[in-house]
């Protein structure tokens, strides 16, 4: 009897594996010999530094959507594979992979104008001085064109040349002023005062704020002047670095946030940043919300780094710098901040990739050509208002 038993349990066993093995084989069958269809766009390249999905590659699927599509990550240059996954029309998942190049077509940038001066017998390697940079490359290839003699006064007619790994050239004709230094101290530039009443009824609507960006610069201010004038936020710089390790809080921070919060006035901090890396900008995030955790911070954190006269020393090409600020203001959103980036417009348009957080346009004019995304905007920093003694600068906010 107990023998019977086995030999049937034994049955039952092979029966069920055997329907199983044949699940298994039948399920590999069809994946194996699963229709796949995927019609690709002839041209499989993108810029360096472009935002795509996998989905921007493909004409049609025999199915419904691909489920992995999702932005493609790198951070070199070449070539790069990609897979799809996608149910097709026997819903059956289904994987197919193709190769896509990433390339480099932009030239390098210089900001340079027709004409750059120096001082008589100053000691400078005139590469160096003058500011240029790549969207890819660290430190591309420069040289000069033409004769010039920084010992001797006088206009010489130039070529600036610079070329990137990918070949990409820029050259740029200008002519370099050696000019002699007079002595006599130039007298401060006038400043044309723009009265904050005036911006007011200018820019002031529904859908619009009008307020202050604010540093020790400011000196002691009367919040409860400024407040009645109708400033309706603030954004207070919190510090920045007096080398690479020893960080300073500005001089009238606690006082401005305080007093701006005692009068109900709502807040973002901004920090001046030196970062070199995408480490040392997490640190600054760090230490800036040690500095701001026992405030009110109802508008973005931001980061504003403006070392570009001193650019070529950094050795980051744009690409690595958008990361810098993008570690910075990650750091910053996972920590329940808003993150936003500070720049000019040049800056904007010629240095920086896309980020996915806010942008602070800085543009001194009474209207903005600008064509990007931007939430606040800069747009004087001359402004006088009762409260403040001496310029500040203005800012639009667009809800």
């Amino acid at each position: 009897m107990k023998k019977r038993i086995i030999i049937i349990v034994g049955i039952i066993i092979l029966i069920i594996l055997s329907i199983y093995l044949g699940f298994v084989f039948y399920k590999d069958y069809r994946i194996r010999h699963a229709k796949i269809e995927v019609i690709l766009k002839d041209d499989l390249s993108m810029e360096f530094g472009e935002k795509k999905k996998i989905s921007d590659f493909v004409v049609s699927i025999n199915g419904e959507k691909i489920l992995n599509d999702e932005e493609i990550k790198y951070k070199k240059i070449g070539k790069k594979q990609l897979s799809i996954s996608y149910m097709n029309d026997e819903k059956i998942k289904v994987s197919y992979q193709f190769e896509i190049e990433i390339k480099d077509t932009i030239e390098p940038y210089v900001w340079l104008g027709k004409t750059f001066r120096v001082k008589k017998g100053e000691d400078i390697n005139l590469i160096e001085k003058i500011q240029y940079g790549d969207n890819y490359d660290s430190h591309p290839n420069c040289k000069i064109e033409g004769d010039y003699d920084l010992m001797t006064v006088g206009k010489y007619p130039l070529t600036f040349i610079i070329s990137d790994s990918s070949k990409n050239t820029y050259k740029h004709e200008f002519i370099l002023d050696v000019y002699e230094e007079s002595g006599e101290k130039p007298k401060p530039a006038e400043i044309n005062y723009i009265d904050f009443e005036e911006i007011k009824q200018k820019y002031k609507n529904e859908n619009t704020k009008i307020g202050l960006d604010i540093s020790a610069w400011q000196g002691d201010i009367d919040f409860e002047k400024i407040k009645k004038a109708g400033v309706e936020f603030l954004f207070i710089r919190v510090g920045s670095k007096s080398s690479p390790t020893e960080y300073f809080v500005d001089k009238k921070f606690e006082r401005n946030i305080t007093l701006a919060q005692q009068y109900d006035i709502p807040v973002g901090v901004y920090y001046y940043s030196y970062a070199r890396s995408e480490e040392e900008a997490r640190k600054d995030a760090k230490w800036v919300m040690e500095q701001i955790k026992d405030y009110k911070i109802e508008l973005p954190v931001v980061f504003d780094w403006e070392e570009w006269s001193n650019f070529n020393f950094y050795r980051v090409s744009f690409y690595e710098l958008t990361n810098i600020a993008a570690s910075f203001l990650e750091e910053i959103e996972k920590n329940g901040y808003q993150g936003m980036l500070y720049s000019s417009k040049s800056y904007l348009e010629n240095v920086w990739f896309q980020l996915d957080y806010d942008t602070w346009l800085a543009h001194y004019t009474k209207e903005t050509n600008y064509e990007g995304e931007y939430q606040y905007w800069q747009m004087t920093s001359s402004g006088k208002i009762d409260g403040i003694d001496g310029p500040v600068d203005v800012n639009i906010f667009y809800q």
